[in-house]
């Protein structure tokens, strides 16, 4: 399946750059057909990485995108998305902690779109390398999301993952969604699973996150979320004609009743 990589990046020079090339090197050409960096209103030379990357012309379908003005994580990922050529999207932050090596693994546990199996594969990461106290609240957070929304995540906040395109744009957008992707899908009637994934530490800048903003911004998404999941119903279909003619993102709400084989011999009843 070819897959774009959208990055979502703010003042993240020193490691955008190096990001970007390690990419290259570690998702097979026939796999990536892009990537796209989304700076979100960066002031630092983030953006000048990118494009002299461009502008070196050794990366073929590397894109630059930069908001007129700061609009968070989900803004960014979103702005990607819905610039991306690709059925398939995979995600990691810009910070260079995701590990580009894991997205064929991902890749490869993805459902193509519009088939039966997981429209999301999320990353869980393994031997965590950021400070003990973020460690702590991270782990807390899971426990408490999955709590109220019962979606088995065991790492919402895993920057890496890949999923369909389609069933990404038909979700309902907010800021901060990129933390319920899995839960979101799962509302809207699609399968998920997970993979262990490497995590790194952070080689420049500093994280956009305090534990505290996290935790206050985190309670309020995860009441809208489950007030969302709740409201939210997605009946199945049971009968679909002519057949094959369904958008992709529905494949996984069908259930249409065959009728019985005949047996053989057996005659039709006028």
């Amino acid at each position: 399946m070819r897959v774009t990589v959208v990055i979502p990046a703010l003042n993240e020079a020193g490691n955008i750059g190096r990001l970007v090339e390690e990419t290259y090197r570690q998702v097979p050409a026939a796999m990536l057909a892009e990537v796209i960096v989304v700076d979100d209103c960066s002031e630092d030379s983030t953006g000048a990485e990118v494009k002299a990357l461009i502008d070196r012309g050794a990366m073929p379908g590397l894109r630059y995108l930069r908001h007129g003005e700061r609009s968070g994580q989900s803004s960014a990922m979103r702005t990607g998305i819905l610039a991306a050529t690709s059925p398939v999207i995979a995600t990691m932050d810009g910070d260079g902690q995701n590990d580009p090596a894991d997205i064929p693994r991902l890749v490869g546990l993805l459902a193509a779109p519009g088939t039966k199996g997981p429209a999301l594969v999320g990353g869980v990461r393994t031997d965590r390398k950021a400070e003990g106290s973020k460690r702590v609240a991270s782990r807390f957070a899971n426990w408490l999301r999955d709590k109220v929304l019962k979606d088995e995540c065991p790492d919402t906040g895993c920057g890496i993952k890949a999923y369909w395109r389609e069933a990404f744009v038909r979700l309902p957008f907010f800021t901060s969604m990129h933390r319920y992707l899995p839960a979101l899908f799962i509302t809207y009637g699609h399968e998920v699973a997970y993979a262990p994934v490497n995590d790194r530490p952070r080689v420049a800048g500093q994280s956009k996150y305090t534990n505290v903003g996290r935790a206050l911004v985190g309670i309020y998404d995860l009441i809208g979320v489950s007030w969302l999941r709740r409201r939210t119903k997605v009946p199945a279909i049971v009968e679909d004609q002519p057949h094959g003619r369904q958008i992709s993102d529905l494949s996984s709400r069908l259930k249409v009743i065959e009728p019985p084989a005949r047996r053989s011999g057996q005659i039709d009843k006028p």
